[in-house]
């Protein structure tokens, strides 16, 4: 058998997920290739997505064209919105999952998608002719040819399980490893290496003490991650919290001699912003307790998900030690965490269009990029998928700046500095995160991705409506005359300062004890001016409020942005042989050649290339 294609996807995860659905929307003849159309869009790990930073991607997704705020709105069974006492560059959305609903209601996504088919097999060789990926050969001798190739492959390429000392082939409990692909994509000069990543022991709910825990509810108001979609579908459940103790930890410390981290047996970097519950002890021996959370996997199933601990100690061990915890004093487990090698690829060998640099049309997105989290593997997943559709046409790729989007702070991380553990999208590796928040995903990104045909015309539509009512608001906030005897007496009761003398309403809006829900209140222009379509009254209120509050923040990280550009605009690739440039620090010279920037400000951003290098290189292309 032998089929043609513009796309094929090699992996149906989250990225493969996300790339197979972009790059069919832009209208290409697109194949997804799966071991398993019962599991797409599995959950391997925790059934949530989002969190701080990861909660943006998703929202940068969506804004994008792109499904998984769709699927996860229509799946969630609890929403809460992180960080929201701080400043809102740092709100991050966050959902629990019914894990079964959400891989159909992605199966019936991609089900649903024009130019889009599903082959259920298992890739064992990539096809290379020429230095450009031509297709795949699968396990059961089929031929799968196409212009582009996108490697999705999570953690499924030589991956190697670990419970204790006892170890098993697989890229996910119950499921196959994948061999032989890794080695006919290294045979072309690509390099791979080996990752850790691991999750928790699952618990029956049914023996529970959930009277000794703290109970952790979700948010009721209007926060979600698609304001498209539906509001709130599955019926919502509580979270659970807890924490480990000293008995807990002394029966840890006993298995440590079989722990697979710590005995030589596992040799490859886990994740350090997730680390298991025993790399916990060993990293802060002081600490006496952690926190835990117990977390429903859906809205039909008894089983829960321990958020807290990750770990790979031998069976008996982890189920002795959870038993430590007075709640789960007579717990029952439907299986122990476990740990998990796998292959990854040298992100610094790819283009910011996730394209190889060595083999033409071959793209890489997700785990297989040493990225950890559903969300960074969806957001490369859409990158991917649009670039891979635009490279069938011979069109210019598509390149996310860092002052646009969390997803171009990712890419720019991995192409430019690369990874040496699994990367973990935090707000805090984002230097323009207030031009990067939750809320201005849409202003952001939906023009562009129309534009490109990934997100269709009510999308468009639906950001126009509320582009227009947001300046609208605004501008009725500039104009609206405000007379302090008319207020003061309503400020003083509101906790603020009174007038001491008129004012706009948007000098009004910019106290922190102040906002357009409670001025609303005590005047009546601005409650009727707020009358609008009740599905999409707070959202536009919301993100008007925050542009007026915080805009002298956000210009001024603009004009910083602005600045940089000026270095974005610099072509650096193809003009310096850097082994000859001495002037340059030898490790400058080694970077700068690994990496081959191409403009000066991703040279910039290289580690252990220096302000001085870069003057150098300013003073070369003047001459």
């Amino acid at each position: 058998m032998k089929f043609n294609y513009d796309v094929i996807v090699i992996g149906g995860g989250h990225a493969g997920c996300e790339a197979a659905a972009a790059s069919a929307n832009m209208g290409a003849k697109t194949c997804l290739v799966t071991m398993d159309m019962n599991k797409i869009g599995q959950m391997s790990c925790n059934p949530a997505v989002g969190g701080i930073a990861k909660g943006q991607i998703v929202r940068e997704i969506d804004a994008l064209g792109g499904q998984m705020g769709l699927v996860t709105d229509k799946t969630a069974i609890q929403f809460r919105m992180l960080n929201i006492g701080k400043g809102p560059a740092v709100w991050s959305p966050r959902a629990q999952c019914d894990r079964g609903k959400f891989i159909w209601e992605w199966r019936t996504v991609l089900d649903n998608t024009p130019n889009l088919k599903i082959w259920q097999d298992q890739a064992d060789k990539l096809l290379v002719e020429n230095g450009e990926a031509i297709g795949v050969h699968t396990i059961w001798g089929v031929e799968l040819y196409a212009k582009s190739i996108i490697v999705t492959a999570g953690t499924f390429l030589n991956g190697l399980m670990h419970i204790g000392r006892k170890m098993v082939e697989g890229g996910r409990c119950a499921e196959p490893a994948v061999h032989n692909f890794t080695e006919s994509i290294t045979r072309w000069g690509i390099t791979s290496a080996r990752m850790k990543t691991g999750t928790p022991v699952r618990i029956d709910k049914r023996s529970v003490h959930f009277e000794d825990m703290d109970v952790q509810d979700g948010d009721s108001d209007f926060h979600q991650f698609s304001y498209m979609g539906p509001h709130r579908v599955l019926q919502q459940l509580p979270c659970w919290t807890t924490y480990t103790n000293k008995e807990v930890h002394d029966t840890l410390k006993e298995g440590l001699a079989d722990s697979p981290l710590f005995n030589g047996q596992i040799q490859s970097t886990g994740p350090r912003y997730c680390p298991s519950i025993e790399t916990k002890l060993v990293t802060f021996p002081d600490k006496e307790q952690h926190p835990l959370f117990l977390e429903p996997e859906g809205e039909d199933t008894n089983e829960m998900y321990l958020n807290g601990f990750s770990s790979s100690m031998p069976m008996d061990v982890q189920l002795n030690a959870i038993r430590k915890i007075r709640a789960f004093r007579d717990v029952e487990i439907y299986r122990p965490g476990y740990a998990i090698e796998y292959d990854y690829f040298d992100p610094t060998q790819l283009k910011h269009s996730l394209e190889s640099k060595i083999i033409k049309g071959l793209f890489f997105a997700g785990q297989v990029n040493g990225t950890t989290g559903y969300e960074e593997a969806g957001g490369q997943g859409t990158i991917a998928g649009i670039n891979a559709a635009i490279y069938c046409n011979n069109g210019e790729p598509f390149i996310m700046k860092r002052d646009e989007s969390y997803i171009g702070v990712l890419i720019d991380d991995l192409v430019t500095k690369g990874v040496d553990e699994p990367y973990r999208m935090f707000t805090s590796r984002a230097e323009y995160r207030i031009l990067l928040r939750q809320d201005d995903a849409d202003a952001r990104l939906t023009e562009k991705a129309y534009h490109l045909g990934i997100a269709k015309r009510d999308r468009y539509d639906w950001w126009i409506q509320k582009k227009q009512a947001v300046d609208e608001l605004i501008q009725f906030c500039e104009q609206m005359p405000i007379k302090a005897k008319d207020i003061n007496s309503q400020l003083e009761a509101l906790g603020t300062t009174p007038l001491r003398a008129g004012c706009k309403l948007i000098d009004l809006i910019a106290r922190p004890h102040l906002n357009l829900q409670n001025l609303a209140e005590i005047i009546p222009a601005l409650k009727e001016k707020l009358h609008m379509p009740e599905n999409r009254k707070e959202e536009i209120a919301e993100a008007a409020e925050i542009k007026m509050k915080y805009k002298g923040y956000i210009e001024r990280e603009k004009i910083v942005a602005e600045k940089m550009h000026r270095l974005e605009n610099i072509k650096i690739k193809g003009r310096f042989n850097y082994a000859e440039l001495h002037e340059i620090s030898t490790e400058g010279r080694q970077k700068l050649t690994k990496i081959d920037p191409e403009t000066l400000a991703q040279a910039s951003r290289i580690p252990g290339v220096s302000p001085s290098d870069i003057n150098v290189l300013l003073v070369l292309l003047g001459r």
